[in-house]
């Protein structure tokens, strides 16, 4: 009697697109936001900024949008202190960094939005878009100008390749990566490659919705942005984001591509590389019920 054989299922996986592994120049950063994540991610930027400096890589090259001014209930929250207070968010955080790591890094007191790039179309051209941003809206915006970006520009030095979201309610929240144009995969045996991982606006786009808020009340303390806010759940989910990102530098390769957190719990769900995204730019990532997107 013959055994059948069983085919091995070959594991998904994401080849980095090479030009970022070995670059002449810097990587280009856009960083959306610079709120509660937003000022956790920038710190973890200039770490990996240094560390791939000391590695003999080019390093990152990092912009900063954003047109809000700290205000006292983003003290202890977000990384502010009393003597910035009315500053610009942007300013000063990219001085701080500069300051700090001898970077020089750029602040753009503006919004990432069709207005600003219109103004100054270079604004756009960066290899990785991180977005850390609170409203279901501007996901939607950015999706939209980056892919009118990567449809007009066939080749340009700081191509958007890469776009990180980062989303959170309370005490839970999630990472998504997600390509802008397909990237070459080589051939391969042993793994199944993906060359597009799908937006987060096409894969959640309906659960964004669903979640979006109608409370748009800023917070005017500290204890009230608490309620909103774990004050924990920013720093968890940029440390755990910049972990993804420093794995795509120093491995070249992805077998997740984001995950869901739930801090409360202390539980994390890794968001698998997914074979069905590779044609459509769509896949079927299972959502677990306990980490709301947003």
């Amino acid at each position: 009697m013959k055994t059948k054989k069983i085919k091995a299922v070959k594991p998904n996986v994401h080849i980095v697109e090479k030009v970022l592994l070995n670059p002449y120049n810097p990587v280009m950063v856009n960083l959306i936001g610079a709120g509660g994540t937003g000022s956790q991610f920038l710190t973890a930027l200039g770490r990996m900024n240094h560390a791939l400096i000391e590695l003999n890589h080019p390093g990152l090259m990092v912009r900063v949008f954003d047109d809000d001014k700290v205000e006292p209930a983003n003290l202890g929250r977000q990384l502010f202190t009393t003597a910035e207070l009315g500053l610009h968010k942007a300013v000063a955080l990219v001085n701080r960094i500069n300051l700090f790591f001898g970077t020089n890094w750029k602040a753009i007191t503006e919004r990432y939005n069709r207005d600003t790039l219109l103004a100054d179309p270079d604004l756009g051209m960066a290899e990785f878009t991180i977005s850390c941003v609170d409203t279901v809206s501007a996901r939607f915006e950015i999706a939209e100008l980056l892919m009118e970006i990567t449809k007009k520009i066939s080749y340009a030095r700081s191509k958007p390749l890469y776009w990180l979201d980062f989303g959170n309610s309370k005490d839970s929240g999630q990472v998504v990566l997600a390509t802008l144009t397909s990237i070459d995969q080589p051939q391969s045996k042993k793994f199944e490659v993906v060359g597009s991982l799908p937006l987060v606006t096409a894969e959640f786009g309906e659960l964004l919705k669903q979640s979006e808020t109608t409370d748009d009340t800023p917070s005017c303390s500290l204890a009230d942005a608490l309620g909103r806010q774990d004050l924990f759940i920013n720093s968890a989910l940029a440390n755990l984001g910049a972990s993804l990102l420093w794995q795509m530098f120093r491995e070249g390769m992805l077998f997740n591509r984001g995950f869901f957190l739930n801090l409360k719990e202390f539980r994390t769900t890794p968001i698998k590389v997914n074979a069905l995204a590779r044609e459509a730019g769509l896949s079927k990532t299972p959502r677990p019920q306990d980490s709301p997107i947003k």
